[in-house]
């Protein structure tokens, strides 16, 4: 498993390009008597693999490509070598997410090895364009083709890094929407000495942002945190340090809790804004519904696993980013997402403890056990 991880470590699989790790994982998929196939869109990778004809559809929901490393030089060692330091590997992708993959491929061999009498279907699901634009080749309609065709995924667990102190100590059956825009603030140019001619859109926008800042969307519910409202990007200026600018761009996301919906937010944030008389303009995106996992088949399975395995029980949330989670949830699958620890993810010297990954691939196993004898 380790080796196996280094080598996926090794391959700059920079979103949205797999360049090969489908490859390495289709190999050992077919040694297990798995059919493979390849589904692409455009630039975008996509690797389907099944098992079993009887019984319900368990998928592993994952992904091969990575985010950029940053200033490689502010990296203890090459951020594709798999580096290993005592109990840490080091490298973009170790976890987020290629040790889960590498954990899950581990986790069939050992349950086929036991030979087991099947009572239901395996299937891997990959993407090489998670951590890019959710369009041209990404899950979802990999997943509108499966619904047109009457298929149906029952179960899905995907390996996101979802553990913060140990492995297992936290595990998403949710997660909330994400929903964002691009704003401009429209304004009139002239000369900083001459404001009586000028309409400051950077004066407009920091009224705006003060009262967003301010606002409660929502207070979210037992499962889902609170809606955020966060503002990544501001751009205004003409260049000019005597010229106020004409307009100002900002984009901003709501992660946003079942308690809200796309309608409640744009409502209420364009209202802040005419409120303000405010001159804009506004795209708005929206990349993921919330989604809540209710059926308990898969969650107690991994629940019983975790105690099992690792000695206690998971907190169950819906806490985190998006993840592909968000598209399956459309066919009314149960969804549980449970991988390694989140702390060093899309940051400078990204790393895993090798001992933990064996604690997760044990689990992974102990899970399709119970799988097993769960759906017969």
């Amino acid at each position: 498993m380790i080796e196996f991880l280094q080598k996926l470590i090794q391959i700059e699989s920079l979103s949205p390009r797999d360049e090969g790790c489908f490859e390495l994982i289709e190999t050992r998929l077919k040694k297990l008597n798995f059919d493979c196939e390849r589904i692409d869109y455009l630039n975008v990778e996509n690797l389907y693999a099944t098992f079993g004809t009887k019984g319900k559809l368990f998928c592993f929901l994952g992904h091969t490509d990575v985010v950029p490393t940053g200033p490689v030089e502010n990296w203890s060692y090459p951020p594709f070598s798999g580096h290993i330091e005592g109990d840490l590997m080091y490298g973009r992708g170790t976890a987020d997410m290629k040790g889960s993959i590498a954990a899950f491929l581990d986790s069939l061999e050992e349950f086929f090895s036991s030979n087991p009498d099947l009572n239901f279907r395996i299937a891997v699901l990959l993407t090489s364009n998670e951590e890019g634009d959710a369009c041209d080749g990404f899950i979802d309609r990999i997943v509108d083709k499966m619904i047109e065709n009457d298929e149906k995924i029952d179960l899905c667990l995907v390996g996101e890094p979802t553990s913060y102190l140990k492995i297992g100590d936290s595990v998403r059956i949710g997660r909330r929407g994400s929903l964002g825009g691009c704003l401009k603030v429209l304004g009139k140019q002239g000369h900083i000495a001459y404001p009586e001619n000028v309409k400051n859109p950077i004066f407009s926008a920091s009224d705006a942002i003060v009262e967003l800042k301010n606002t409660v969307w929502d207070n979210g519910n037992a499962i889902f945190q609170p809606t955020s409202f966060q503002i990544s990007n501001i751009h205004s200026g003409t260049g000019a340090k005597n010229v106020v600018p004409g307009e100002l761009e900002m984009f901003f996301n709501f992660r946003y809790s079942t308690e809200s919906s796309q309608e409640t937010l744009v409502n209420e944030f364009e209202s802040i804004l005419k409120k303000l008389n405010i001159d804009y303009e506004i795209e708005w995106k929206l990349s993921g519904l919330p989604y809540l996992t209710e059926k308990n088949t898969l969650k107690d399975i991994v629940v019983q696993s975790v105690e099992k395995i690792a000695g206690y029980k998971p907190d169950l949330n819906a806490k985190g980013g998006t993840s592909d989670g968000r598209f399956i949830a459309k066919m009314g699958t149960e969804i549980v997402e449970l991988g390694p620890l989140n702390e060093t993810i899309h940051q400078i010297d990204e790393h895993i403890k090798i001992s933990e990954l064996w604690t997760l691939k044990n689990i992974y196993t102990d899970i399709l056990k119970g799988l097993n004898k769960k759906l017969t």
